[in-house]
């Protein structure tokens, strides 16, 4: 079987899809990834065909593109949140995705698609070629989100461009099967869509040759609780909530580890006490069995794998999903939320404090993490597509 994987090319796209194509690989499938030519080397490097496919998300975006649009979008109101969605990711990636899709189809011929749920070129090519396409949840957003005017209209537009009619309840996203490597607690029972099954997350984060630093390994050693830090590879360009964490925990009884990213200098944050340490890019899932809790911005993955190691969480949410997962993280009762716009470091330190302190914090990521060590696993989800494959039918989920 050929598996054709595709994504929006940015890395907390990437990440989700590894485990799943490795599954698939070990299983003795053919697996490709779809994307821009800038992820080549990350794709290869974890042992995968690479196409080129769709625009560079740094040609039409650099750092201070995205630093400026963050900014806009912390401010902005529902309605031009979703047209900002919509034009990006449907009026820019997806109509440059698809003509690309449909000539490494024709060349490699795949006999599924699986796209991460913010790539749509993939169901549009899908539903043109006639290729079952499977979806996998890579952020917060619920399909009911999507349903809005103006994302119908740019993806009807799309379809039109290959002769597809309308699609008014956009049935062609979530048609055959939907992946969500998190408990149906975190978004919402009952499923997202008929054809949405809950699994076991499976969390990658090694895509570069990053390792623990050397001094990590006496993290936790003074007796002192570890924070985390971060907020992701994409709105890290947004310096001040960093430097907010920075002055609440300075004089703080903790250990501190903030990442700012690959594509951030450290030295930008000024020298600080041995008690803290600032990095660029620390795999998550090395660092976070020596923490305690963490500070996040809310970003679908690095939430979902902080709980699954049963670590409860301050979130200071910025923009596109993280809002609706701090919401999730508030009533499953594993987070303080901090509101970005307003965040003091006096706020933050009260937060980070009121989790440390709050027995009920921790015990609500540790009834995550058992709630999820209890779905079925990659080898269920092989199997899942593989039957995909061969019936090219939608699999409901079982009640």
């Amino acid at each position: 079987m050929r598996v054709l994987f595709t994504l929006f090319p940015a890395y907390g796209h990437f990440h989700p899809l590894v485990p799943l194509a490795r599954g698939l690989q070990q299983a003795g499938h053919e697996v490709a990834f779809a994307t821009a030519a800038s992820f080549r080397k990350a794709v290869e490097g974890n042992g995968f065909r690479h196409f080129a496919a769709g625009s560079d998300q740094a040609t039409l975006l650099s750092d201070e593109d995205m630093k400026s649009r963050t900014e806009r979008m912390m401010r902005a109101t529902p309605e031009s949140q979703q047209r900002h969605v919509a034009d990006m990711f449907v009026g820019q990636f997806a109509s440059r995705m698809v003509p690309d899709l449909i000539r490494v189809a024709a060349e490699w011929r795949p006999e599924l698609l699986v796209r991460e749920m913010m790539e749509f070129g993939a169901c549009v090519v899908g539903a043109h070629l006639g290729i079952p396409c499977g979806t996998i949840q890579v952020g917060a957003g619920r399909p009911q989100g999507f349903r809005n005017e103006v994302m119908t209209q740019r993806l009807d537009e799309l379809r039109a461009t290959l002769g597809l009619p309308p699609d008014p309840k956009q049935e062609m996203l979530y048609r055959y099967l939907h992946l969500c490597f998190a408990p149906g607690s975190y978004l919402g029972n009952p499923p997202l869509t008929p054809t949405t099954h809950y699994l076991k997350p499976a969390i990658f984060d090694q895509s570069g040759d990053e390792r623990l630093p050397a001094w990590a390994e006496q993290l936790g050693a003074s007796g002192r609780p570890v924070v985390y830090a971060t907020l992701g590879t994409v709105f890290n360009k947004v310096h001040k909530p960093l430097h907010t964490i920075l002055a609440a925990l300075r004089d703080e009884p903790v250990e501190l580890v903030m990442t700012v990213g690959r594509d951030q200098d450290p030295a930008v944050f000024g020298a600080q006490p041995p008690h803290i340490h600032v990095e660029r890019y620390i795999p998550q899932t090395l660092l976070f069995p020596k923490c305690t809790m963490a500070i996040l911005h809310g970003g679908y993955n690095s939430v979902t794998s902080a709980l699954s190691h049963g670590l409860p969480l301050v979130i200071v949410p910025i923009a596109a999903d993280q809002p609706i997962n701090a919401q999730s993280c508030q009533e499953l009762g594993v987070a303080r939320v901090v509101n970005p716009l307003t965040m003091t470091p006096e706020q933050l330190r009260g937060a980070v404090r009121e989790v440390l302190t709050t027995p009920s914090y921790r015990e609500g990521a540790l009834r995550f993490q058992r709630e999820a060590e209890q779905l079925p696993g990659l080898e269920h989800v092989v199997k899942l597509l593989e039957k995909l494959a061969a019936d090219r039918k939608p699999l409901l989920a079982v009640a």
